[in-house]
């Protein structure tokens, strides 16, 4: 085949969101959540192995062939840029590419809550968004970089893995990192841009101890971080951080966040009923005095009910969200029962 820019062409044109190349199968896209199969050829060994050399330098795929695994990116010219898993399977390889848009959408195209361009507002602490893989973490990200790159003159910096969204300086002088090729991992990249001058630095993944300790620690100096976690809902995103520290420190580490997290916003896509596409069903949380004390004190599960009843400040459930997306018809009771925290509740709600 190498057949791939007609493929990731096709891809694009179709809207799917993700590719799949698999010896002895045709390609496979992913549109709207359901996966087809495109009238390419069955990918062969030999052919897999030359669409991931055609996209890798000698030296990278010789690594990935020792690896047997690496995360990078690719483009078509003009059209988009694709997140690429590079692997093996059954003794050969395959690749998944998650489509990304050409174009950083603007924030008030995401259907997500008014609150969070307010976070873009922010000049210092924590601010997380987290759900599952392709819940559309990183637009998220990269619409709010968007906006401040259009209002503040600030340094920000972005490491990334691979670099997904391009983003322009504008009035922001912005540095894009990517781990492996520019800086050997988060944790390294975290521990330099502290001494790069920078105002705002977004981390893509808090994934480990090391990641996470330094990415807070860049929030208690007077930086803005934003990063993501593949949580999803704001306790279960505290508690998987707390979780990631020896036992020793954890009441540390409730301190810490207690002063330093500002808010956590949690997404799941969905897909629409009323036109073609996916729309997020949010939580939002922001850090106020009593969020701040149910951390520091250990009180995480009383977290939902203070988001529960602080909708006036801008919070809402994921739950409140799924209801009101069923209510405006643009996603199925079906989803929107199979997407809740609380199904029986929800549905209880929606028979009144």
């Amino acid at each position: 085949m190498s057949h791939l820019q007609e493929l990731l062409t096709t891809a694009l044109d179709c809207g799917a969101s993700d590719v799949h190349i698999m010896v002895d199968s045709p390609p496979l896209l992913r549109i709207h959540t359901v996966l087809q199969e495109t009238d390419f050829p069955v990918v062969t060994p030999e052919e897999a192995e030359a669409i991931v050399c055609e996209m890798l330098s000698e030296h990278r795929f010789n690594e990935f062939r020792e690896k047997r695994d690496m995360d990078f990116s690719t483009e078509v010219p003009g059209r988009g840029r694709f997140r690429v898993n590079a692997h093996y399977q059954r003794g050969s390889m395959a690749i998944a590419f998650r489509a990304i848009p050409d174009q950083v959408l603007p924030l008030e195209k995401l259907n997500l809550p008014m609150t969070v361009s307010k976070l873009t507002e922010l000049t210092r602490g924590l601010v997380l968004v987290t759900g599952d893989t392709g819940s559309g973490k990183s637009t998220t990200l990269a619409s709010m970089i968007d906006v401040m790159n259009g209002k503040y003159r600030k340094h920000i910096i972005t490491l990334e893995d691979p670099i997904e969204y391009m983003l322009n300086s504008n009035k922001c002088a912005i540095e894009q990192r990517e781990i492996g090729d520019d800086c050997p991992s988060f944790a390294s990249g975290l521990k330099h841009a502290l001494r790069q001058d920078p105002d705002v630095i977004l981390v893509g993944e808090m994934r480990d101890l090391e990641t996470t300790s330094a990415a807070i620690t860049a929030a208690e100096t007077g930086h803005l971080v934003l990063s993501t976690l593949h949580t999803i809902n704001a306790a279960q995103t505290i508690e998987r951080i707390i979780d990631i520290y020896p036992t020793g420190q954890q009441n540390q580490i409730r301190s810490m966040l207690s002063n330093t997290l500002q808010a956590v916003i949690s997404q799941t896509l969905m897909k629409r009923t009323d036109v073609p596409g996916m729309i997020p069903a949010t939580e939002m949380m922001l850090c106020t005095p009593a969020v701040r004390n149910c951390i520091r004190e250990n009180r995480i599960f009383e977290i939902p009910n203070i988001i529960e009843t602080s909708r006036g400040l801008g919070m809402q459930t994921r739950d409140t969200s799924i209801s009101q997306l069923y209510l405006n018809g643009q996603i199925s009771r079906e989803d929107a029962l199979a997407f809740a925290t609380q199904p029986e509740k929800l549905d209880r709600a929606l028979c009144a």
